[in-house]
C-alpha cells in the first residue's frame, strides 16, 4: 500500500491529467522469459519460428539495442515501476514461497508506484497473468501493487505441469489472486493464456492494462508437443529451446488474435521483450528423494546448457556481456507508430513505463523516474538515444556504459572493459590498454550508484 502522502501526489497529478479514459488505447505486455538477443524470426534466426512476433515486428517498430538486466528479478523491477532496481531495493533475490520456505527475505516494497497502479488510479483496469517473482510476502504481491487481477506463479520458474517450484526441495505455486489453487497436470503456459483470453472478453468495454508474464523459454523447458515434433532434427539444446520459443510465440499470437476478433487491436498497444538473455544453465537432475513436486530423483528440470542465438554478440543470462542484457523489444500500436520499421539506437526495459504513460495521456509519478519515453526515437530515425550511460548492478556485479564502451566488473573492482564497435565485440579486453576509460567508467558507476542507492 502507498504511503499517504504519495498516494495524495499520485491522485493530484492524475487529476492535474484529466481525459476520458474510454477514449485511451489498451497496454498488453508480453514479457518473455529468458528469450536470447536474437531468438525470433524477425531479429534473423530463420531456425526458428515465431509468426506472432514477426507480425508485431512487420506491423510496428523493432529495436535492436534494447537492454533489459542480467537475470529476472532486476528487469521485472524496472519494468513495473520505470526506475532502477536499487532505488526498490530489488538487488539479491526475491522472496519465491509464500509459506516462506526458501531463504530470500527481499520483496519490492508496497511503498514502490507501478505501471499498475498509475492507470488504475486514471481509470484502467489493470491485470497480471504469469510470473511475477518481485517477492512472495503477503502485503507485497500483484494485488498490493496496484493489479485487480492475477494468475500466476510468485517465484522465479516453475514445472508446467506439477506447478512447483524445483530448486532444493521445492514447494508448490499457483495463485488465483492471492488464493493458492490446485491445478496438477494442467499446462501452465495454457492456464495463464486461458485467463488473459477471458479478461480480454470481460473487459473489453473499457480500457484495461495486462501484462502477459510467460514463464517460458525459461527451464523446464515443456514445450508444447507439437513444436517439440517440428524441431527433432534440430541439434541440443537449440531443439528444446526452439520449441520453447515457438510455444510462446503461438500463444502471443492467440491473445493477438483475441485482440482482432473483438475489434480491439488497433486501439491496442502491445509492447514485447524479454527479461534477460537465453539461459545456459545446467544444473543437473534432482539429487534427492522425495521431492516436493512428487518427481522422483534424477528428474531433470534445467536448461540443457544453453541454446540461445546471440551472433556476434557473446554471453548469456547473468553476464553482463551482450548476450546477458541486450533483448529483443518490439511495439506495436497500428495507426499510431510506424509498421515495419527498426530503430538502433539503445533503449531500457525501464523505458516502457513513461512510454505507455505518455500514449494513455497520463503524467509521471512525483518521483525519480529512470525510464525515457522511446516516442521520439519512433517518430524520427534521426532521433538519439537519451541514455547518454547505461548502467546494471545484480548482487555484486555491475555493468556502465558510454558509447561503445563498457566497463564490467564485481564490487568495486573492474575486471573487464570492451568496445562494442569492434568486429569481435567483447572479446578483447582493453583494461590494462586504456586505463583513463576504465577510470572515467568506474566514477560514473560509483557516482551513479550513490545516486540510486536509498539512504539507510
Amino acid at each position: 500500500m502507498l504511503p499517504r502522502f504519495l498516494l495524495f501526489a499520485l491522485c493530484a497529478f492524475v487529476s492535474a491529467n484529466p481525459g476520458k479514459a474510454a477514449d485511451r488505447p489498451n497496454i498488453v505486455i508480453f514479457f518473455t522469459d529468458d528469450q536470447g538477443t536474437l531468438d525470433a524470426g524477425c531479429y534473423g534466426s530463420d531456425d526458428i519460428d515465431t509468426p506472432a512476433i514477426d507480425d508485431l515486428a512487420a506491423s510496428g517498430v523493432r529495436f535492436t539495442q534494447a537492454y533489459a538486466h542480467v537475470v529476472c528479478c532486476p528487469s521485472r523491477a524496472a519494468l513495473m515501476t520505470g526506475r532502477h532496481p536499487q532505488r526498490s531495493g530489488v538487488v539479491s533475490w526475491t522472496q519465491g514461497d509464500r509459506h516462506g520456505s526458501d531463504s530470500a527475505n527481499v520483496n519490492m516494497p508496497a511503498s514502490e508506484i507501478t505501471l499498475a497502479e498509475v492507470l488504475k488510479a486514471s481509470g484502467y483496469k489493470t491485470a497480471i497473468f504469469g510470473k511475477w517473482h518481485l517477492g512472495a510476502k503477503k502485503g507485497h504481491g500483484p494485488l498490493d501493487q496496484g493489479f485487480d487481477r492475477y494468475f500466476g506463479h510468485l517465484s522465479g520458474f516453475i514445472d508446467n505441469y506439477r506447478h512447483h517450484f524445483m530448486h532444493g526441495r521445492g514447494y508448490h505455486d499457483l495463485y488465483d489472486d492471492n488464493e493458492e489453487v490446485e491445478r496438477k497436470g494442467e499446462y501452465f503456459p495454457d492456464l495463464m493464456t486461458a485467463e488473459a483470453l477471458k479478461y480480454v472478453d470481460e473487459n473489453k468495454e473499457s480500457p484495461f492494462l495486462m501484462m502477459v508474464n510467460f514463464n517460458l523459454p525459461h527451464y523446464p523447458e515443456q514445450a508444447d508437443e507439437k513444436f517439440v515434433k517440428r524441431y527433432a532434427d534440430l541439434e541440443m539444446p537449440r531443439s528444446s529451446y526452439a520449441a520453447a520459443v515457438s510455444t510462446v510465440d503461438d500463444r502471443i499470437g492467440r491473445i493477438v488474435k483475441k485482440l482482432e476478433d473483438l475489434k480491439l487491436r488497433e486501439k491496442t498497444v502491445l509492447i514485447f521483450m524479454s527479461d534477460n538473455g537465453h539461459s545456459a544453465e545446467n544444473k543437473g537432475p534432482l539429487s534427492m528423494e522425495n521431492h516436493k513436486s512428487g518427481y522422483p530423483k534424477g528428474h531433470y528440470y534445467s536448461a540443457n546448457g544453453g541454446g540461445g542465438n546471440t551472433g556476434k554478440w557473446i554471453g548469456h543470462k547473468g553476464q553482463y556481456l551482450e548476450g546477458g542484457i541486450r533483448v529483443p523489444a518490439i511495439i506495436s500500436y497500428p495507426g499510431h507508430v510506424p509498421q515495419g520499421e527498426v530503430r538502433e539506437e539503445a533503449i531500457t526495459v525501464m523505458d516502457w513505463f513513461p512510454t505507455v504513460l505518455s500514449l494513455c495521456g497520463v503524467g509521471k509519478p512525483p518521483i525519480p523516474i529512470d525510464g525515457k519515453s522511446v516516442l521520439p526515437l519512433i517518430d524520427s530515425k534521426e532521433a538519439k538515444s537519451k541514455h547518454g550511460e547505461l548502467h546494471w548492478a545484480w548482487a555484486n556485479g555491475w555493468a556502465v556504459r558510454e558509447g561503445p564502451w563498457k566497463l564490467i566488473g564485481a564490487r568495486d573492482k573492474p575486471n573487464l572493459l570492451v568496445n562494442l564497435e569492434d568486429e569481435e565485440p567483447e572479446r578483447k579486453n582493453y583494461l590494462n590498454e586504456k586505463p583513463e576509460v576504465a577510470e572515467r567508467l568506474l566514477d560514473m558507476h560509483l557516482g551513479w550508484l550513490q545516486e540510486v542507492t536509498p539512504m539507510k
